[in-house]
């Protein structure tokens, strides 16, 4: 039954990654946008411009997933079934791949037709910046540099989390991903409730940026890209940014894509100066077609590593701990007994 259960979570990743693929977002009744609104109104209950406040909203509100991911493993740790279709909702719950790609193709076709306006209010899907500005290369820039930090934020990280720790490692991510947008950023109202949000993200995406920093110059072929290139870039330039993992995302897109990211950001009301990242020309919107491609190569490599994961070294560590925790109840067991 174990090995079901194990098989079950497999499958309900690979379930989930489809209905992301074929389907995207769900349009109405998004359960992250619930969770959001939830959020939003435990923070106006608990805000204080301090991080112990900061610290007691960001528990509540992960651990609350957590605990009901928790609930519903075990609820289904004998109904593999159901089991699979808990985990394959949850799984297109939280990606945003095809959603990812197709702002990507959008912001490409604007800026393809020279319609700038439209590029402009499309950039707000895709990130924070203020467009009122940009051209060209700077709005393809924005959509690269998006596009490659979120196939971290948004496909590599939930999946690795999903397959390392389940159900609740796909809610728990979820949610500490989503706290971080809301009150993560540096502002003077989140500048100290904030940071234990934005700590915990950095956390969470340690592993799964430099993943994904690695499969994108691993796919980079697929749209054309010079993977040794892409290679140097990342060893070269992924630390220069100022976030511990965004880099290690951009700097391996910009090595496939033989482009050069960074420069200056201008968000409303502050504006911060970026290290360039790569070699090369600005981008432009030939590049977003490629980008998206190797997002989705980076997304299908993620799954597989991920949906390997409980079928291979999972059930190993597993079986490791189980030997574990017998070997010591049997050790206290002959200590209590011993004549």
């Amino acid at each position: 039954m174990r090995q079901a259960t194990t098989v079950a979570n497999a499958a309900g990743l690979v379930a989930g990654y489809a209905l992301d693929t074929l389907l995207g977002d769900p349009r109405r009744w998004h359960p992250v946008a619930g969770f959001g609104r939830a959020a939003g109104a435990l923070e106006r209950r608990l805000y204080r411009p301090d991080r112990a406040a900061g610290a007691a909203f960001t528990s509540l509100a992960v651990g609350a997933p957590v605990l009901l991911g928790v609930a519903a493993t075990l609820a289904t740790r004998r109904r593999p079934v159901a089991r699979a279709v808990l985990v394959a909702a949850g799984t297109w719950t939280v990606l945003g791949g095809r959603t990812l790609r197709h702002e990507a193709t959008v912001m490409g076709r604007a800026l393809r037709d020279d319609d700038l306006p439209a590029a402009r209010r499309r950039l707000s899907h895709l990130c924070g910046r203020d467009p009122s500005t940009l051209d060209e290369p700077e709005l393809a820039r924005a959509t690269v540099e998006s596009l490659a930090e979120n196939t971290s934020d948004a496909v590599v990280a939930p999946l690795l989390w999903g397959g390392v720790a389940g159900l609740a490692g796909l809610l728990g991510y979820r949610a500490a991903n989503t706290l971080d947008a809301m009150v993560g950023h540096r502002s003077p109202r989140y500048a100290r409730f904030g940071t234990p949000a934005a700590r915990l993200d950095d956390l969470l995406n340690l592993v799964p940026a430099r993943l994904t920093g690695l499969l994108t110059i691993a796919v980079a072929p697929i749209a054309h890209g010079d993977r040794d290139r892409a290679w140097r870039v990342w060893r070269r330039d992924r630390n220069d940014h100022p976030s511990p993992n965004a880099g290690q995302c951009e700097a391996a897109m910009a090595g496939a894509l033989g482009v050069r990211l960074g420069g200056r950001n201008v968000y409303f009301g502050r504006s911060e100066v970026r290290p360039f990242l790569g070699d090369g020309p600005h981008p432009e919107a030939r590049h977003l077609k490629r980008a998206a491609r190797i997002s989705g190569a980076v997304g299908l490599a993620a799954l597989g590593l991920a949906a390997a994961y409980p079928l291979t070294v999972g059930r190993l560590v597993n079986a490791a701990g189980r030997r574990g925790v017998a070997a010591l109840l049997g050790g206290s067991a002959r200590r209590r007994w011993r004549p």
